[in-house]
């Protein structure tokens, strides 16, 4: 919706048509566990535009449980089902793909038709969730996967009363924050009473009459009991419309797109989480898939495809979370991360407090990753219960203007005891480093 909005904006006189499978556009995606947990009432608080609406005040002509099932580049047509069955073939100039992605489940943990196991990857799914909760009364749940998704529908769960286990397959939480951090975090979920298997892979589940799973099995031959099972093990790009159409894929297995979201075919656009971004810190393409980015992708493609001809410059991959009152956040690689691309990497840890102690400032624990060949800053993460995510927005910035930790000592960062402490956690930080580099 971001892509038609934009091409209307574009061009006033395009004629802009939009297939959508399902019946919901324009929802707030990130809200789907705190609609779980109770804490938005109901669905309809999620929706930001109703199709009436891009029909009425855009121009823009909506087409519910319109699947697409084939592109033609050569015509230049897209085939499609309404309602699963009546075929429907429209002409496109040119054509925006934005199919998102979909659940990735590890071999064995595919729901085949489980009616208590579920994802949150939509409005849909959100919705049986939370009815299965309400009518069912389900005491003990299992989230495979320790994601931003997981963890916080685990505290959705916990919020209704559940006893809560969580399988994870690695030994860090959340796809690669530091172990210092991590540990923070599992000392919260712990305190929260939610038990976490870590470095545990979930093999199976184990069907139970009625048509349910009763259990998660896990590692060499344990497993949990469940009466409900969130599957949180990652999302996979929805590239089958994108390659039976011959458009080429990247290394990360999304869509290749260039800086324009032009893929491989002409006049076929891709953008959000069925596409790449190039990452700005490794710079090599990543499948990083997050709803500020999908908007803004959505945006380039939108506008080039209405003949502009704007650019999506890329990301550092800037995210943030809460879990049981403690934020969570991160920019730019994790040290194993910056390994990986090639950097000769290395990490800074440091504690700090979010406001003045004397008004109850609260203890921060940053970690800056920089490249010691070229004292250039990698990453910066960040735990703590108040001013994390905000915080995190300024190093982000620095990744983006490619600062050396030797530039952050210059930065003009706010303070006043409500909101900070003298020196800010990523100044404590970048100091260290300095200290660590002068030690050699």
């Amino acid at each position: 919706m971001s892509a038609a909005s934009r091409a209307r904006k574009v061009d006033s006189r395009l004629e802009i048509v939009v297939l959508e499978k399902g019946r919901d556009i324009s929802y707030g995606a990130c809200g789907l566990p705190y609609y779980i947990s109770g804490q938005v009432k109901n669905e309809d608080d999620l929706v930001t535009y109703t199709p009436e609406f891009f029909r009425e005040k855009r121009n823009i002509e909506i087409r519910l449980e319109h699947e697409a099932v084939e592109i033609d580049p050569g015509r230049k047509q897209v085939h499609a089902l309404h309602r699963g069955s009546q075929p429907v073939n429209i002409h496109y100039d040119k054509l925006v793909l934005a199919t998102g992605g979909a659940p990735a489940f590890p071999e064995g943990m595919a729901p085949d038709n489980l009616s208590n196991v579920f994802t949150c990857n939509n409005l849909v799914d959100a919705i049986r969730l939370r009815e299965f909760l309400e009518q069912s009364r389900p005491r003990n749940a299992v989230v495979v996967g320790a994601s931003y998704i997981g963890l916080e529908c685990a505290e959705a769960l916990a919020a209704r009363g559940l006893g809560v286990s969580i399988v994870e397959r690695s030994r860090g939480l959340l796809g690669g924050i530091e172990t210092e951090l991590s540990a923070c975090v599992l000392k919260r979920l712990s305190e929260s009473g939610v038990s976490v298997h870590m470095d545990s892979t979930a093999t199976g589940l184990t069907p139970g009459p009625s048509g349910r799973a009763v259990a998660v099995q896990f590692g060499v031959g344990d497993s949990l009991p469940a009466d409900v099972i969130l599957l949180a093990t990652g999302i996979r790009p929805r590239t089958g419309l994108a390659e039976a159409a011959g458009i080429c894929l990247g290394a990360t297995g999304a869509i290749a797109v260039d800086d324009r979201m032009q893929t491989s075919v002409n006049s076929i656009y891709a953008a959000g989480d069925c596409a790449e971004a190039m990452h700005l810190v490794s710079g090599k393409p990543a499948y990083l898939p997050l709803g500020t980015t999908a908007n803004k992708q959505g945006r380039v493609a939108g506008e080039n495809a209405a003949g502009g001809n704007a650019r999506f410059e890329g990301i550092v991959g800037t995210l943030a979370t809460k879990v049981f009152g403690l934020e969570i956040a991160r920019t730019g690689l994790s040290t194993e991360q910056a390994h990986k691309a090639g950097f000769a990497a290395e990490t800074a840890v440091v504690e700090s407090h979010s406001k003045a102690k004397y008004l109850g400032g609260g203890p921060l624990l940053a970690a800056l990753i920089w490249d010691v060949a070229s004292g250039r800053m990698l990453g910066f993460q960040m735990v703590g219960e108040e001013g994390v995510a905000k915080r995190i927005d300024a190093a982000a910035v620095a990744l983006h203007a490619r600062m050396r930790v030797e530039d952050l000592l210059h930065l003009d960062l706010s303070y006043a005891p409500p909101f900070a402490t003298v020196w800010e956690p990523l100044l404590i930080a970048a100091n260290e480093v300095r200290k660590k580099t002068r030690r050699r």
